[in-house]
């Protein structure tokens, strides 16, 4: 595995277990507003990339005043009514410990709002061991490029030096899209055989593995 001097991590899924609760307030959200809940498969596949988006993707038939309370109503559960806990995966703070140690720069590249990801980072005390940043509402969503792009733009990174790691094929999508190198993981949303697809370098099935490939 070489040396990469960038690491951009996704984070629901890749970095915290928030996936139940993400579908569970995607079903609530759509009876709240008298829409057809989707199945857990169809909001799984919706992760990581933008509200706007996942309300297209997923009630392709409401109108846009729906789609509208449809997301207001989604972020309610998601902030306030849902009790299904989300926590950083057991091995995530000390994966990024040992990067740190090894001088490595880190990023987020998120579907998340930036409200939503600062509450994250807040909650788990984790902002200081990122040195930037890209969210949902600020570049277009993935699978388009825009998030690595600026990101490499801002740190000054090449994209020969820099990996992404994240558990959706709309991660791995994006790497390729953007022309930097991706690791799957396979603990989330998508399976081993969906992100081997687009040709990461690895996929992993654990972060004990993935921190293996990376500190060596």
């Amino acid at each position: 595995m070489k040396n990469y001097k960038l690491i951009i991590f996704d984070w629901d899924g890749t970095l915290m277990d928030s996936i139940d609760r993400i579908v569970s307030s995607l079903q609530a959200a759509a009876l709240s507003v008298n829409i057809e809940p989707p199945s857990d498969k169809a909001a799984k596949s919706i992760i990581g990339i933008s509200l706007d988006d996942a309300m297209i993707e997923l009630f392709p038939t409401a109108s846009p005043v729906i789609w509208q309370k449809a997301k207001l109503a989604y972020k309610e559960q998601y902030i306030s009514l849902n009790e299904t806990p989300t926590q950083l995966f057991e091995h995530s703070r000390h994966l990024l410990k040992v990067l740190k140690t090894h001088n490595k720069v880190l990023a987020v590249a998120t579907g998340k709002a930036r409200d939503g990801l600062e509450r994250v980072w807040q909650d788990t005390k984790t902002k200081h061991f990122f040195s930037s940043s890209r969210c949902a509402v600020e570049c277009q969503s993935k699978p388009h490029p825009n998030m690595l792009l600026e990101l490499l733009e801002e740190l000054n990174i090449h994209a020969d030096d820099a990996v992404m790691i994240g558990d959706t094929v709309h991660d791995l999508a994006m790497a390729k899209n953007a022309g930097v190198d991706s690791i799957g993981v396979t603990y989330g949303v998508h399976s081993h055989d969906e992100l081997s697809q687009f040709k990461p370098k690895a996929i992993v099935d654990s972060l004990i593995a993935l921190e293996n490939l990376l500190v060596n």
